[in-house]
């Protein structure tokens, strides 16, 4: 799922306006993801997920932030289900157990902070 480092400086963004939403491509039966920025202090990474798909349960020793860009999702943080759609963020705190999965298809922006 992720980039190499290398990779990721060949696709940098050029320093222009662009619509995130588009960045990422849809692929059927698949999680796709692109790196946007991945530093020390923390990564930006875009995902686009078909219906259906989903990330299962898991930690994270860093704050996340998810910010849906298209579509509808259900990020499940400490047992607790949350339903976010277009236009929403959720915050997941570091070390608790969270999980995501498509309710329609959706693309989101992951902001991780390292520091």
């Amino acid at each position: 799922m992720k980039q190499s480092k290398k990779n990721a400086e060949k696709e940098k963004l050029a320093p222009e306006a662009v619509k995130l939403v588009d960045l990422v491509d849809y692929q059927e039966g698949s999680v796709v993801s692109r790196t946007i920025i991945d530093k020390k202090a923390g990564t930006v990474t875009l995902f686009a997920l078909d219906e259906g798909e989903g990330l299962s349960e898991h930690t994270a020793p860093y704050d996340a932030l998810i910010y849906i860009v298209d579509g509808e999702a259900e990020v499940t943080i400490s047992g607790r289900p949350v339903l976010v759609s277009e236009g929403e963020t959720v915050v997941i705190s570091a070390n608790k157990p969270h999980a995501l999965r498509a309710v329609k298809k959706f693309k989101m922006v992951l902001t991780m902070i390292h520091s």
